[in-house]
């Protein structure tokens, strides 16, 4: 494969980046003197080395800052755990300034279509992180696959912690649309009318 073809293929594998766009980003770098190419290398050299998932919530922190810094913040409010698909939900959730309990990140949702099932939803760490709340948010997606995951959540916390509250986010997320593309006010009206589950 030429190098041009390579790096577009790797830039496409980004999630929001469609062919044509991985395309034309190949391209700026390579065309770019200015040393965009060799900054971008730099920084996603560092992130490999220096960021980390969480090992609470599963968020991106600093490898020297595990648990990261709402993990480890004692100001936060305990009884309540936030379950979020992506982690970079978690910032979105936290820019609306409607919550302050804890997180925990699936990194995933069932979804056959792209061969993800129950086994790749973190569900031993969910369990043992929600082992000690009063409730549990689940502020997925309201998509098909994401609506799937919720109800079976659902049922899991049903038979495993039954005296936990599981509750959704409310209305504001227009169905069928992405947490990432909410603003923090639909968020946060979503997290203060949110309903049992």
């Amino acid at each position: 494969m030429d190098p041009l073809a390579h790096l577009t293929a790797a830039l496409a594998q980004l999630p929001g980046v469609g062919r044509r766009t991985a395309e034309r980003m190949a391209i700026h770098l390579v065309r770019n003197s200015s040393g965009t190419a060799r900054e971008l290398a730099t920084a996603l050299d560092e992130a490999r080395t220096k960021l980390t998932a969480c090992k609470l919530c599963g968020s991106v922190t600093a490898r020297e800052e595990n648990p990261c810094r709402l993990c480890a913040d004692p100001r936060r409010e305990d009884d309540i755990l936030c379950v979020v698909e992506d982690p970079a939900d978690i910032a979105l959730i936290e820019r609306s300034g409607e919550y302050r309990g804890r997180y925990f990140a699936l990194l995933g949702k069932m979804s056959p279509m792209r061969g993800e099932g129950i086994g790749d939803l973190r569900l031993p760490a969910l369990l043992e992180r929600a082992a000690t709340v009063k409730e549990v948010l689940l502020a997925l997606n309201s998509d098909v696959e994401s609506e799937a995951t919720a109800s079976y959540l659902r049922h899991v916390f049903s038979q495993q912690l039954p005296r936990i509250k599981i509750s959704r986010l409310a209305l504001g997320i227009p169905a069928g649309s992405a947490i990432a593309y909410s603003d923090p006010v639909t968020l946060g009206r979503a997290i203060r009318g949110r309903t049992e589950a």
